[in-house]
């Protein structure tokens, strides 16, 4: 069944959903970085204003004391904290004499700046409040310290932090959508090219064409990823054309070979001769086998992965089918066989190709299991087929040789057959997306059939 062209991306898959979600972080990151660097901005301006404030006020204090004198500075100061400016930074004085006892201002205590260096500091005042000070020596005896609060800067900085919060979620928000809309353009373009790599059908190929009409990297990317496609499909037409006039041209000769030593077997009566025509027959209807199988094997390894052609097959009535088949021969043969099969396992594939494959694993085990033996046949969903056995099994030396063509797994597996029964179920499995494996069990064989693990 063909795939429908789906736009939906998933973003632990989608290399457009990272790059999405990358300039959506990247997008947040730089708005939260610009708060920061704003906010750090704010405080330091208003540290350097502040710091301007005291150089300024303490130097008119000094010009004051220059021009009249201690009693003259000390009534300024009081006239200063008299008329405390209410939007302005709120200004402490402390004019002390060499001990550190106040003569005027409103500081109690002297905060231990040195007053020869006109040292500066913050300073933490009598209420608990924290203001930038600065110390100076007007005498031997007289020294003055001018502090200025820190202005209140929550509420600005609460301000500055909503606008940047609005304005960085509207940034993300218009990032997110951008990107969403060219990462989900740019994928619908890129699903076309994935979904006629899936199935490349004359419609996938026409949908390609009409996709490359631009000049953009993703319709070159198209173009050529159509041009390839076509000539494939030209190759393997091709290939199957050549391979069935092969078949055909030696098929015929052997079967009128055939036909004709049938007739010399009916006009011989000599027992030795005719007993060798029987020999030859049999080798020819080998090869005639061996050729098909040979045939079916490049048929179903070109086809790899190649989904035109698969419809809903019904595997659980496959395999009922075919065990009832195999269970009147096994009764003659003296054999066992134990279905164990779960209700609808529907997978998609060639009906004709999974009953091969079934019956090339059901008459392997078969021809190797000895009379008495067990064969079973199990299917679960997923699909999951078991096809086991209680024979001989198969040495552990080569259990990695027995998928190769011409291989018949040593001599647990006789003389007969040319070798090409796994490896065709192996080439059968592979064109459904399936794998075939050897499970080691302490008696017989064991082959499971399960989805290929994709790496």
């Amino acid at each position: 069944m063909a795939r429908p062209v789906s736009r939906v991306f998933v973003v632990r898959h989608s290399i457009f959903a990272q790059i999405v979600i990358w300039a959506i972080a990247t997008a947040a990151v730089i708005t939260f970085g610009l708060w920061v660097l704003t906010n750090a901005t704010i405080q330091r301006t208003n540290r350097q204003a502040l710091e301007r404030a005291v150089d300024v006020d303490l130097a008119g204090m000094v010009d004051i004391y220059a021009s009249g004198d201690e009693h003259e500075l000390a009534k300024r100061i009081e006239d200063r904290l008299a008329l405390q400016p209410r939007d302005g930074d709120a200004a402490h004085y402390l004019l002390a004499d060499a001990q550190g006892q106040r003569i005027a201002g409103d500081l109690r205590k002297w905060p231990g700046l040195h007053a020869g260096i006109s040292e500066a500091a913050d300073v933490r005042l009598d209420g608990a409040g924290r203001a930038f000070a600065r110390s100076t020596q007007l005498g031997p005896n007289l020294r003055l310290l001018v502090a200025h609060e820190y202005r209140d800067l929550e509420l600005l900085l609460r301000q500055v932090a909503l606008v940047f919060l609005t304005g960085g979620v509207l940034a993300v928000l218009a990032v997110a959508l951008g990107g969403w809309m060219a990462a989900h353009r740019l994928a619908g373009r890129l699903e076309r090219i994935n979904a006629a790599f899936r199935q490349p059908d004359d419609a996938a190929l026409a949908e390609l064409a009409r996709g490359s009409a631009g000049r953009d990297e993703i319709d070159e990317l198209t173009a050529h990823s159509g041009n390839a496609l076509a000539r494939l499909k030209r190759l393997a037409a091709a290939h199957r054309e050549a391979t069935d006039h092969v078949a055909h041209e030696m098929r015929t000769p052997l079967m009128h070979l055939d036909n004709r030593l049938v007739k010399a077997l009916a006009a011989t009566p000599d027992a030795e001769t005719a007993s060798r025509i029987a020999d030859a027959r049999t080798e020819i209807r080998g090869i005639i086998r061996m050729l098909e199988s040979l045939l079916d094997i490049a048929a179903s390894e070109a086809r790899r992965g190649d989904r035109h052609g698969l419809s809903p097959v019904d595997m659980s009535v496959l395999a009922a089918r075919l065990g009832e088949l195999y269970a009147d021969s096994a009764e003659e043969s003296g054999h066992t066989l134990q279905l164990d099969i779960e209700p609808g396992v529907v997978i998609d594939g060639e009906e004709m190709q999974l009953t091969r494959l079934v019956t090339n694993l059901l008459d392997n085990a078969f021809k190797f299991v000895p009379r008495g033996g067990t064969v079973r046949l199990k299917l679960r969903k997923g699909p999951r087929l078991v096809v086991s056995d209680d024979g001989p099994g198969i040495p552990e030396d080569q259990r990695e040789s027995i998928f190769e063509k011409f291989s018949r797994g040593g001599s647990c597996f006789g003389t007969e057959g040319a070798g090409l029964g796994l490896a065709l179920c192996r080439a059968i499995a592979e064109r459904h997306h399936l794998e075939i494996t050897l499970v080691p069990t302490d008696r017989g064989a064991c082959f499971t059939v399960t989805p290929e693990f994709k790496r």
